[in-house]
């Protein structure tokens, strides 16, 4: 046994970049892996990226370095989740209060690709920027953004939720500037919560429903966040320092994307959070990991979060 003072140490001299380099290579192998799988089960021919940021709470008095307020401290992890497979593409962190949108300045984005985020990465600036690069986004409009409508497309009444699907000009003095073409408003009400949106995007061929059900997947990128807290223990460190809490971060990512890796090469069937339970009591069992997966009879007990996350059970 490994005494939590010698993974300590380990985290705080240990350069928490060596981890994540090495989850940009599994990265790199497993959405090679996962280029064919559909986006989920939207009807759409290309790949798909959720955008959305994880606050993690630590203790002021234990990580003195994260303080953002008086009695508050914290870091962020930003992450955009490919809906093929959900495998992260590209994560990052940044200080408890950093706005969100700073972080697709650190993004390499993908030609021909669509980008699904919420309203803290609306930037008229950067998703010209986007815009220009070839690549669609999908996000939510603000409710006191200034626009003028040039005209109304046909919404067919028998399509659900669909309220209007208008092509639209900026009309703010710098967001007019900011973002000069034109763009696309869909408004859309939910039929099981009568919550309504206003979706903005720069595709202006995708049906409006499927526009919606883009912005929808989002949903995606904050169950990974909720499955990895919960399995693979980020919410407590082995380690105070910056380093060690980016390092244990790093690395349960690096688990995730391994046991990804792993079901696809060996076609198992088991849900992820299964395999991992499995792997825990069974580090050095000599028989094929296929078998061992296979054959095991686990016991578990699911909590009503585990129920919620089967969208990890593909």
């Amino acid at each position: 046994m490994i005494a939590l003072s010698t993974l300590a140490k380990a985290n705080e001299r240990r350069d928490w970049r060596i981890w994540r380099d090495y989850a940009m290579v599994l990265i790199k192998e497993a959405l090679t892996l996962y280029a064919n799988d559909p986006p989920g089960d939207l009807d759409i021919d290309a790949a798909v990226y959720a955008i959305d940021s994880t606050t993690i709470e630590l203790c002021l008095n234990l990580f003195p370095w994260a303080k953002i307020a008086a009695e508050e401290a914290s870091i962020k992890l930003h992450l955009a989740l490919s809906l093929q497979g959900n495998i992260p593409s590209f994560f990052d962190f940044s200080r408890g209060r950093e706005a969100d949108v700073k972080f697709l300045d650190r993004l390499i984005f993908e030609s021909g690709a669509y980008y699904v985020m919420d309203r803290g990465y609306l930037d008229f600036d950067r998703l010209y920027s986007i815009h220009s690069a070839g690549v669609f986004f999908v996000t939510r409009a603000k409710k006191n953004f200034r626009y003028r409508r040039l005209y109304s497309r046909f919404v067919d009444p028998n399509t659900p939720g669909i309220r209007s699907d208008q092509i639209i000009k900026l009309d703010g003095i710098k967001t007019k500037e900011a973002y000069p073409n034109k763009l696309r408003r869909i408004s859309y009400v939910d039929a099981e919560t009568g919550q309504r949106y206003a979706f903005l995007t720069n595709d202006f061929e995708t049906p409006a429903q499927t526009i919606a059900d883009l912005y929808k997947h989002r949903w995606q990128v904050e169950l990974f966040f909720k499955w990895i807290k919960q399995h693979l223990a980020i919410k407590s460190f082995w380690g105070r320092s910056a380093n060690a809490v980016k390092t244990q971060v790093c690395i349960a990512i690096c688990a995730y994307l391994l046991v990804a890796i792993m079901k696809k090469k060996c076609g198992i069937r088991r849900n992820s959070y299964e395999i991992l339970q499995i792997l825990s009591v069974s580090l050095f069992d000599k028989n094929p990991i296929t078998k061992l997966i296979s054959e095991y009879q686990l016991q578990i007990n699911e909590t009503p979060l585990q129920k919620q996350l089967k969208l990890w059970d593909c």
